[in-house]
């Protein structure tokens, strides 16, 4: 995968799940020009599964949550990104995305993708009734909550925004978002 780096970067929000994040992360890394936003519980969740921040900054922009009014949202209203995706995302970044809390430096970046109707893809970690799920000592049987279910159905309804439950909807959907902006840029 790639998109020329001239033409806007790609917004990507981690929030605190291990949810395929090995997954994820290579999915990120193989894209150019992509910026991550880690949410506190993001940082603690890549250490606990062997990541480092410092390799990620290797190979990508890495902003963290360190501030109360997140002064990097600014760049959504001057064009820095085609593209917001938030993978993976957990049930409370999916609820408070639905109810409009943004109190997070993830959950802010999507309000503002919102507000300048970047198109954005989010992958949401509690999509199914069951679902194996990656925790740093091996696989995990998961049942989410009804409510967890509701409030992902409740996000596919937002304007701009696409929900994937899969890696490989994920992959679907960057692949798809990829052609379309080759499209517009060519």
């Amino acid at each position: 995968m790639y998109v020329e780096s001239d033409r806007g970067r790609f917004a990507w929000g981690i929030t605190g799940s291990g949810h395929y994040l090995d997954k994820v992360l290579n999915l990120a890394a193989r894209l150019d020009a992509v910026d991550l936003f880690l949410s506190k519980a993001a940082s603690e969740v890549l250490r606990m599964y062997g990541h480092r921040v410092a390799g990620l900054c290797e190979r990508m922009r890495v902003y963290t949550d360190n501030t109360a009014s997140s002064p990097l949202v600014g760049k959504f209203y001057h064009g820095h990104y085609h593209t917001m995706i938030i993978a993976p995302a957990t049930s409370n970044t999916v609820a408070k995305c639905v109810c409009g809390v943004s109190d997070t430096l993830v959950t802010n970046i999507f309000a503002q993708a919102g507000k300048c109707r970047i198109p954005t893809i989010v992958f949401a970690c509690d999509g199914e009734p069951v679902m194996c799920s990656d925790a740093p000592e091996g696989p995990v049987v998961v049942y989410p909550r009804r409510i967890d279910l509701e409030n992902t159905q409740r996000l596919r309804g937002f304007e701009h925004t696409k929900v994937v439950t899969t890696v490989e909807q994920l992959h679907a959907a960057l692949t798809e978002r990829i052609k379309c902006l080759s499209a517009c840029y060519s």
